[in-house]
């Protein structure tokens, strides 16, 4: 053990005690010191031959002080590498014997190893120490997430797959809440704190996560940058976002704790249960948790939940009536056809038809998408990930683009019903001519027009016609009206004979292809 100069101070207190009559047994326990040490000083004052006398003790005095000069000389020499060694000794591989190697070669007449160790541990522990902070109700949330992760397994393929888990802990009353995500991202951490809000029934006063970017986009001491999707929240549920310094974790103490015991209380009563998907997993948890909140408090009559609903939940703020959802956001510019596309999913929404041609602001989060211009909203949908694919409001189109966007085959069929069965099963044949419907509206518009153009009895003469030679189409029909092909009467082959071509200048013959 290092050896502890005794100040001269000391040795006089000793000597004034003896002197006054206090015995050597008393002395120690008041001064602190061995017996045979405080034996020593009280001798040193008696005349007794042998012993030393006053002058002795003067002597020593004066020895002592040069000693206690050069002793702090040597000290503070040794102070000033003090900060040196603290920051070496975060670094991988770096000891207290390598640094006092160092220190030797630059102060030969420096400390001893033992000296060494005792004066940077006695540093290291003033610059440790910790400030016990007194929890208000209602004030701050810690959150985090835990370092070991749990999972859960495909059923069909046996596959594995990782989940985080994510927890919060009020600083008052420690009630706690635990949820398994699929990842620490933005919409995941959200989604965990918008479900804690919920749990918890009302809002703190403070949030105080941990850096990762998911909360804070730029870590700083003083002004970290809050991640702006998290920014949205606390101003849509009025919470304060307080981030945790960085490889400070005593900042949030309350929580890391927390995870130690959500080890034992939680992953270790589920570590022989499989699960198959995050739901149950998460309704195995929320059990759990709730044995964990109501559990007794150790020497204390009351439990977390106890101590939340008598002393906190009263001082959260109102909840706000809507759930925030993650927004991410895109500017593009409205399509002729009066639709925009959101690239991440390849999806089309409509817009109101006046703004095409103009660039809009586009807002959307996991279930629904806003369309702004000029920080006005002008269209709001529930997103589709479905890509290449529609998602359209008929008043936003123009007149003429509505009506096209209510056809579809049973529509076309029943105006052809209308007119007559022949009309009906030639539409219908038209239509599932096309592998995709879509492809046969046209036409089918076309004929509806040319029946109104030469009237419906000469229509359904020309559909009888063209089934039964099986030609389907506008083309056809429209060819047998305007060349009254219609008004000549059919003759049905009932032996399916080959009929003769009529002649016609184009027409080669056989004798053209010998």
């Amino acid at each position: 053990m290092a050896y502890k100069n005794i100040e001269m101070g000391t040795i006089k207190h000793i000597q004034r005690l003896s002197e006054n009559g206090v015995s050597i047994k008393e002395i120690t326990r008041q001064i602190g010191l061995s017996r045979n040490t405080v034996r020593k000083y009280v001798r040193s004052q008696s005349e007794e031959p042998g012993l030393p006398g006053s002058e002795t003790i003067n002597a020593e005095n004066n020895e002592a002080v040069d000693n206690d000069n050069y002793r702090n000389e040597r000290l503070k020499k040794f102070t000033r590498y003090l900060s040196y060694f603290e920051k070496e000794l975060r670094k991988r591989g770096v000891t207290k014997q390598l640094l006092w190697f160092e220190y030797k070669s630059k102060e030969p007449e420096g400390y001893a190893y033992s000296q060494f160790c005792y004066h940077l541990q006695q540093y290291l522990k003033r610059n440790t120490a910790t400030l016990h902070i007194e929890q208000k109700p209602g004030d701050k949330l810690y959150v985090d997430f835990a370092g070991e992760k749990m999972e859960i397994i495909n059923r069909e393929t046996g596959e594995i797959t990782k989940l985080e888990v994510f927890i919060a802990t009020l600083g008052y009353s420690g009630f706690t809440y635990v949820q398994a995500c699929k990842s620490q991202q933005k919409e995941d951490y959200i989604n965990c704190l918008e479900n804690t809000l919920r749990y918890l029934g009302g809002v703190p006063l403070v949030i105080v996560p941990d850096n990762l970017k998911s909360a804070v986009t730029k870590a700083d001491k003083y002004e970290p940058e809050i991640n702006r999707n998290l920014e949205e929240f606390s101003e849509h549920y009025g919470v304060g976002i307080l981030p945790a310094r960085s490889r400070k974790p005593r900042d949030k103490a309350w929580v890391e704790r927390m995870v130690s015991i959500v080890y034992t209380r939680i992953y270790a009563p589920l570590r022989n249960h499989e699960f198959y998907d995050i739901e149950t997993l998460n309704e195995a948890i929320w059990e759990k948790l709730e044995d964990h909140n109501n559990m007794m408090f150790q020497e204390k009559p009351y439990s977390r939940t106890e101590i939340f609903e008598r002393d906190e939940k009263h001082l959260l703020k109102a909840l706000a009536t809507e759930k925030y959802r993650v927004k991410e956001y895109a500017y593009l510019r409205v399509m002729k056809n009066s639709h925009v596309q959101l690239r991440k999913d390849r999806h089309y929404y409509s817009v109101p038809y006046q703004h095409i041609g103009k660039k809009v602001k586009i807002a959307y989060s996991i279930d629904h998408v806003q369309v702004f211009y000029q920080h006005e909203q002008i269209a709001f949908h529930l997103r589709d990930t479905r890509p290449y694919k529609y998602t359209t409001v008929a008043a936003h189109l123009p007149s003429t683009h509505r009506l096209i966007l209510d056809w579809s085959p049973e529509k076309f069929i029943s105006q052809a019903a209308r007119i007559s069965s022949v009309v009906e099963n030639y539409i219908t044949k038209i239509l599932h001519k096309n592998y995709y419907p879509e492809q046969s509206y046209r036409s089918c518009m076309g004929i509806f027009n040319l029946g109104r153009k030469y009237g419906n009895e000469r229509l359904i003469n020309a559909c009888t016609r063209a089934d039964y030679y099986s030609n389907y189409g506008y083309k056809i029909i429209e060819n047998i009206l305007k060349k009254n092909y219609d008004k000549l009467p059919l003759t049905i082959n009932t032996n399916k004979e080959q009929l003769n071509l009529p002649f016609h200048e184009n027409i080669r013959g056989a004798d053209q292809y010998k």
